[in-house]
């Protein structure tokens, strides 16, 4: 049995051999994640470079991920004539919008009064309010349009904006991070003279700025490509948003790909805004973790 030995000429050899092992790693995984990332993104390539070519050659093989001309045809057809888009993206951000709006503010006051106000029977409540996210979206339509019809919003947007301001995972997540802001804050504050609201808008609510944007983002993601609820609750075409307009390129015999995938990607666009938006206030939530743990 060999036993190992340091050069006394090197004492530091031993400590170079060990980085050298961890940067291989680090590399091996990074390539790794590298690769990852690149089979994700590719669908996103194939859609975009599919909405700047002809027709003919959309399913070539192989493929040719840079087409030989630029088509700008397909989207100048998106946003002009009778089935133009700019009505479809209007409505989407209206709803998105007012519903994220709504579903931030709302779930921040819920998840508040979940984490820091004492009452009788609070655990159980959430717990019932909780398990509510294991009832599927789609046994509720039926008692949805019964209640939107009689409210007179069916085929509104308001049918789609106001279940959309009411989030559980919203108030579930958010809760989740008022819980590990520190007790002693909020009962400093009330020593000295301070209520709720107070204490809510000046002392939790900016600290809570990652969990907010990190919610505004995933909300914003899922009433943007929301497709279920529009179809059901929607009839006008007028009313119609972006994942409704996306059916007007399924035509009677064939299906125009060059100009659903250029309405695609200028669907995109909003979602990676927002994200933009966001990310700096998520990554300063991340950095803030990692600096406490």
């Amino acid at each position: 049995m060999q036993k190992a030995t340091v050069n006394p000429a090197a004492p530091g050899l031993r400590e170079i051999k060990g980085d050298s092992v961890i940067d291989i790693r680090k590399i091996i995984v990074t390539l790794i994640m590298a690769g990852f990332a690149l089979l994700m993104i590719v669908p996103f390539i194939w859609m975009i470079s599919t909405s700047f070519k002809s027709p003919a050659d959309v399913f070539k093989y192989p493929i040719r991920w840079i087409p030989s001309t630029l088509n700008w045809e397909h989207h100048i057809k998106v946003w002009t004539g009778s089935d133009s888009f700019a009505t479809y993206y209007l409505n989407s951000l209206k709803i998105s919008l007012i519903s994220t709006a709504g579903a931030v503010f709302l779930s921040s006051f819920a998840a508040y009064g979940f984490a820091r106000i004492q009452f009788k029977g609070r655990e159980p409540l959430f717990l019932v309010y909780l398990s509510m996210m294991m009832v599927p979206p789609q046994v509720l339509f039926v008692p949805k349009f019964l209640m939107f019809d009689w409210a007179g919003i069916y085929n509104t947007h308001w049918a789609l904006i106001l279940p959309g301001m009411f989030t559980i995972f919203g108030v579930f997540m958010l809760r989740q991070f008022y819980l590990s802001v520190p007790a002693e804050i909020s009962e400093a504050a009330f020593i000295d003279g301070a209520g709720h609201f107070r204490i809510f808008f000046r002392l939790v609510l900016p600290l809570a700025k990652p969990a907010l944007a990190t919610l505004a983002v995933i909300d914003f993601s899922w009433h943007w490509n929301d497709y279920e609820n529009a179809l059901v609750f929607l009839l006008d075409k007028d009313l119609y948003t972006v994942p409704l307009g996306l059916q007007n390129f399924i035509l009677e015999n064939n299906v125009d790909y060059n100009g659903m995938m250029a309405a695609a990607t200028a669907g995109i666009v909003p979602m990676i805004i927002v994200f933009l938006l966001g990310q700096r206030y998520i990554i300063q939530g991340v950095a803030g973790s990692a600096v406490k743990g």
